[in-house]
């Protein structure tokens, strides 16, 4: 059935009112609250007398580059596999991202960098804001190619609100208000809600395993079981890859594994810590790609490597490691995380994924779960293990930076753990009531999504010119859209 005029209207005008109204009000929000720090205003610094060289921009500038680069290219390319999904991979990556940066720089901004009635932003909150467009683009993985642009954007409009209160809970009330509750933990003195003194970090995750790759993958997946279209075989044809989608894909996985490294380090603290991460994301991610190229050639029938595995469990060795990195891992640690991480993330592709979208009727597109998810969870629980053998003795004075409430005797290695372990349950659930959410909003009549026979296809939302000439001529008529189960 050919595309009403009134739904081709409807496509016409939905997309561009949304990208106006949510820049509008953006707009307005900050002109209202957001305003430069004392490192960025120049009053205020040169009021200091402090040496231009001192500026923190020079410090966490080249990590934000970095972390910059995977956001756009990184995360771009390696969802561009699909062969006729390249433009929607790579441009509504471009997409959403930029839209992320100014939300959550809001959302963030009220959360953790709101005083005298003004969020303050400076290089760190540039940092920030790209951790949470990573979630999103995370969790838009999960529903590559079922989705239109204007869902995607109300799902990240929902996602970075999540995103910032899990991960405020986890930081700053972990402990502090949800604990305290239950009669442990402990409390400080004189710090609530609403005063502007910070607290030291309740949980620890520099690298994010927990706040970004548990919370977005599981947010996607969660999104993708409510969004579950039992007739996506009419467009099967479509959801493989060709070989010059797979060769885009692998650059943006070349991308991300060598700027991982700053990545999980871009947020912490100078000096040793940074240096500390670094090295342990580094040899984190030497060990997955062997463990995945070895898993890769051992689970397939004639012993040749998947380019799938390749793409993507190659990277979980940077993922398994982002809550631990900051510790004392120990570079023996790094590498063996590394290596379990290549191996679960290998063999879920091969044999997890099919059961996920069988069994539990979740249709991984990007395989979310075998890259964020399962790495993310196995992250997290790394992170309660080092933090429960954390001694003075292992850190000496380096112990204040990492774990700054052991080191003042107000909580116990053991207390620290069962922090950790209870914010991995606290970011499951913001992701799964979150993600339940998130469906229930994209399920609305009123939203353009293409049909079950036309997913993974660019020509719905693109004019292709060039490698698509011999299915330009006639145009592509577009079915109106199944309803979602």
């Amino acid at each position: 059935m050919a595309e009403s005029p009134r739904r081709a209207a409807g496509r016409r005008l939905l997309l561009p009112l949304l990208c106006l109204f949510f820049q509008g009000a953006t707009a307005i929000l900050f002109a209202v609250f957001v305003r430069y720090n004392h490192e960025t205003d120049a009053a205020l610094w040169h009021w200091g007398n402090h040496s231009n060289a001192a500026n923190e921009f020079y410090f966490r500038y080249p990590s934000f580059q970095d972390v910059h680069v995977m956001i756009f290219v990184g995360f771009g390319f390696l969802m561009a596999f699909l062969q006729r999904y390249g433009f929607s991979s790579v441009g509504f990556t471009f997409f959403l991202a930029a839209f992320a940066l100014q939300w959550s720089t809001l959302i963030q901004g009220f959360l953790h960098a709101f005083h005298g009635g003004h969020i303050h932003v400076g290089v760190e909150s540039m940092i920030n804001a790209d951790f949470c467009a990573g979630a999103v683009l995370i969790s838009f993985g999960a529903i590559l190619g079922k989705t239109g642009p204007a869902q995607l954007l109300l799902m990240a409009l929902l996602e970075v609100v999540l995103f910032g209160v899990n991960e405020f809970v986890l930081l700053s009330l972990l402990g502090v208000r949800v604990w305290a509750g239950l009669g442990v933990g402990w409390s400080v003195p004189g710090w609530g809600l609403l005063s502007s003194s910070v607290p030291p970090p309740q949980v620890r995750d520099a690298g994010g395993s927990m706040t970004i790759h548990t919370f977005g993958a599981y947010f996607g997946l969660v999104l993708s079981r409510v969004l579950y279209r039992p007739r996506l075989e009419k467009s099967k044809h479509r959801q493989g890859s060709v070989y010059h989608s797979d060769l885009f894909a692998m650059i943006g996985t070349i991308f991300l594994w060598i700027f991982w490294p700053s990545f999980n380090s871009a947020p912490t603290s100078l000096g040793d810590g940074q240096h500390r991460t670094a090295l342990n994301t580094y040899y984190s991610l030497t060990a997955s790609t062997l463990s995945t190229f070895a898993l890769s050639a051992l689970v397939s029938r004639d012993g040749r490597l998947d380019m799938v595995h390749i793409q993507n469990a190659a990277l979980a060795g940077g993922v398994v490691v982002g809550t631990s990195s900051e510790m004392m891992l120990t570079p023996f640690g790094a590498l063996a995380a590394g290596f379990l991480a290549g191996t679960v993330s290998t063999l879920g592709y091969k044999f997890f994924t099919p059961i996920l979208e069988s069994k539990f009727k979740v249709q991984d597109t990007c395989g979310v779960h075998n890259l964020h998810g399962m790495p993310g969870i196995l992250g997290a629980l790394l992170g309660v293990l080092v933090a429960g053998l954390a001694t003075h003795e292992a850190y000496g004075d380096g112990l204040e930076n990492v774990f700054p409430l052991i080191a003042e005797g107000q909580r116990s290695a053991t207390s620290q753990a069962m922090h950790q372990l209870f914010g991995l349950f606290v970011t499951l659930m913001f992701a799964s009531v979150g993600g339940g959410l998130g469906g229930l909003l994209l399920k609305l009549p009123c939203l353009d999504y293409p049909s079950d026979s036309q997913c993974y296809e660019d020509q719905v939302y693109w004019e292709v010119p060039g490698e698509h000439e011999d299915t330009a001529q006639e145009p592509l008529r577009v079915e109106e859209p199944d309803t979602q189960a």
